[in-house]
């Protein structure tokens, strides 16, 4: 049970007084609201990014132009617009010093001549201008009397806004927010972090965000917002080591196995596993061999080999008796490491089967039933193989492919499949070494940094789209050689509202020069015709693939030999780098061809240019967090992958690892949050919605 101190922080936003529903339903525009209902902790969440200080009250004469200032004033004149005219209704103000326009663009004239009576004092707060040699302030944001001076905020904070939420409505939905706030939290921070970092309480600190008294206070490294983004990390990290005690805690079972399969398939292998293969390898053995249930993250670039070592696992458990399976993104990747590793499995006595969503009737209920009785040893599948109808008969291992595309509780799905089932997740798009403490603390990681022999480097050009008939001529060409080719498009029909290649048109297009050898595929055809499409490319009566993102991941084909990506300044470098690996699978020198709309933005620019310079993914994956930040890393809100309300990773990464060590050293001396302190820590974990953790602890 949520503890009935914070319970007000969670009712909803719209019972505030002074906000009401239509106010509160502009916040579901903003990306952290959860749920679909606005509550009170989603406006407390809601922090300020800058501040208006509006403390300058100079004369007119003294007022600094194009500067924030308060002016006290006399209403001289009004001189509204002609009827039925555009023209702005103006009012002239004055002091002892000079005087001012007051400019009002299609505004309300009752409320401005209400506001302003003639030969009244009041106060203007806003821009001052110069305007054809004339002092104006256009839209003064606040028109004040005495009293409404005496509430107006020196230093307001100004706050992110979507279409139908304004500023004044933000402010005073915060102040309706920080009323509801207890005064006497309990402080679950360790006294001594707290007196040498200098931080306050949870209570001031958001209390010094939504009321700065300085613009320093609403800066992402002043102490206000490193205090509650250092709760948040806390939080984070307590919850996953809460996971993860109950992932691992209960006693697994060893899988033993002598490695003889594993080492036949080794043996016929046409290359010799890398040094970082191997280790990863004996790391997996070791924890299939251990009495402790395994989840392990493999990271390894495009290419690395991270398929066939999962396979070698798989094999290690095969060997003892007992099922693995291995959990794909897509059907056209399940069914690319069904057809990949069935002659390995077969050659080493081993039975394996593929399920996917499309698997119907009678074939469909056979192999379920098989892998209810045991006869099937490996299966490949969707996300089909969470599915409650499927059962598996002795299910001991759980390999995850392409993992950021599932969610964690969906990770977690498959690992309940069986009873004691070991977890292996994969992932070829290398994460940047915060992320994997914040988002894979609960698990040990593997890396494959080396590519296997034979690789072929890409060379990647970028080219303005109005060179793109020379890009054509250079495809008719390479066609001549034997050549394949991937043709990227962002999207699958042209749009009105977006100046975007789309795949059917280009298709169109490329099919009325080249004829039958251009193919297309996208993830709006039915499975079937994607399978049919890219079959023909894989055998090579399609010589040129037009395609969506669809083929980003995983997808193998050693003959293609060149990455054509349109619009290349709309793809993240995550994306670009596994669009990439695409090509130089084979032997043929392989190019990567950057379309782009110019003129190009600076992120967009920093991107293209560090294709071109390297082709390490880890590199990558550490300058496109620089970029964007962690929250577009892996589209961790897409995934289910936990975001951060409050904590931004380029600002706070430093306190990560501290927040580990903390929630390391809690869980060693009070595992069940028993203590004072432990129970002020309960309220954190409820504070920043840690459910699945809540839920395992209340489960004991």
């Amino acid at each position: 049970m949520r503890p009935s101190l914070i319970d007000p922080l969670f009712a909803e936003a719209s019972h505030l007084p002074g906000i009401g529903p239509k106010t509160a339903r502009h916040y579901l525009r903003l990306p952290k609201p959860r749920g679909g209902i606005v509550r009170v902790i989603d406006l407390l969440f809601h922090l300020p990014i800058d501040v208006i200080d509006r403390r300058a009250r100079p004369t007119i004469a003294a007022a600094v132009v194009n500067s924030v200032v308060t002016l006290a004033v006399r209403v001289v004149e009004h001189q509204p617009p002609p009827p039925r005219s555009r023209a702005p209704y103006k009012v002239l103000v004055e002091d002892d010093t000079g005087d001012c326009l007051l400019v009002f663009f299609l505004s309300n004239h009752e409320w401005i001549e209400k506001a302003l009576p003639k030969g009244a004092t009041r106060y203007v707060s806003g821009k001052i201008e110069l305007w054809d040699g004339y002092r104006q302030m256009v839209h003064p944001d606040q028109v004040m009397d005495e009293a409404g001076l005496a509430r107006m905020d020196a230093i307001e904070p100004v706050y992110p806004l979507t279409e139908g939420l304004f500023a004044r409505a933000a402010i005073k939905a915060a102040r309706a927010a920080l009323a509801r706030v207890p005064q006497t939290m309990p402080e679950w921070l360790d006294e001594a972090l707290l007196a040498r970092r200098n931080w306050p309480d949870f209570t001031t600190a958001l209390t010094h965000l939504h009321k700065p008294a300085t613009a320093a206070d609403v800066l992402p490294d002043g102490k206000a917002r490193t205090r509650l983004a250092y709760d948040e990390l806390l939080a984070q990290q307590l919850a996953l080591l809460l996971v993860r005690r109950a992932e691992v805690r209960p006693a697994g079972r060893a899988v033993i196995s002598e490695g003889l399969i594993a080492a036949r398939v080794i043996k016929a292998l046409p290359y010799a596993l890398t040094h970082a293969q191997s280790l990863a390898l004996a790391e997996i053995a070791a924890d299939l061999k251990s009495d402790h249930r395994m989840m392990r993250l493999l990271q390894g670039d495009v290419g690395s080999g991270k398929t066939i070592v999962a396979f070698l696992a798989m094999a290690l458990v095969a060997e003892a008796g007992h099922q693995a399976a291995l959990m794909a993104p897509t059907e056209i990747l399940a069914r690319q490491h069904f057809d990949r590793l069935k002659p390995m499995a077969d050659a080493a006595g081993l039975r394996l089967a593929c399920l996917t969503g499309r698997d119907k009737g009678a074939g469909r209920a056979r192999l379920l039933a098989d892998l209810a009785n045991g006869s099937i040893d490996l299966v490949i599948g969707t996300h089909a193989l969470f599915q409650d109808e499927i059962e598996f008969h002795d299910l001991a291992l759980a390999v995850v492919d392409e993992q950021h595309r599932f969610g964690v509780e969906q990770r977690l799905a498959l690992g309940t499949k069986g009873g004691k089932v070991d977890v292996l997740a994969m992932t070829a798009t290398p994460i940047p070494r915060t992320l994997v403490l914040t988002h894979f603390g609960d698990m040990d990681v593997s890396l494959l940094r080396e590519k296997p022999a034979g690789r072929t480097p890409i060379r990647t050009s970028a080219i303005p789209d109005e060179r793109l008939g020379e890009v054509v001529e250079g495809l008719a060409r390479a066609l001549k050689t034997g050549a394949r080719v991937y043709w990227i498009c962002p999207l699958v029909h042209e749009n009105e509202e977006l100046d975007l290649a789309a795949a059917t048109e280009r298709y169109a297009g490329l099919g009325k020069i080249f004829g039958p050898d251009v193919g297309l595929i996208h993830g709006q055809m039915p499975a079937r015709d994607k399978d049919a499409a890219m079959a023909a490319f894989q055998a090579g009566t399609i010589k040129i693939l037009v395609a969506t993102i669809v083929v980003e991941v995983g997808v193998d084909v050693p003959e293609a030999s060149i990455m054509v990506i349109e619009h290349a300044e709309r793809f993240g470098l995550a994306q670009l780098h596994q669009l990439r690996g695409r090509v130089g699978r084979g032997q043929a020198h392989s190019s990567c061809v950057l379309l782009y709309h110019g003129p190009l933005g600076e992120m967009a620019r920093k991107r293209l240019k560090i294709m071109r310079e390297t082709e390490d993914g880890f590199r990558i994956a550490e300058e496109d967090l620089a970029l964007r930040g962690e929250g577009e890393i892996l589209g961790t809100r897409q995934a289910g992958l936990p975001t951060y309300r409050v904590a931004d990773l380029e600002v706070h990464h430093h306190l990560l690892e501290v927040a580990g060590d903390d929630a390391k050293l809690i869980q060693a001396r009070d595992p069940r949050l028993e203590s004072q302190r432990g129970q002020a820590l309960r309220v954190l974990l409820h504070l920043y919605e840690r459910r699945e953790a809540i839920r395992l602890m209340q489960a004991g």
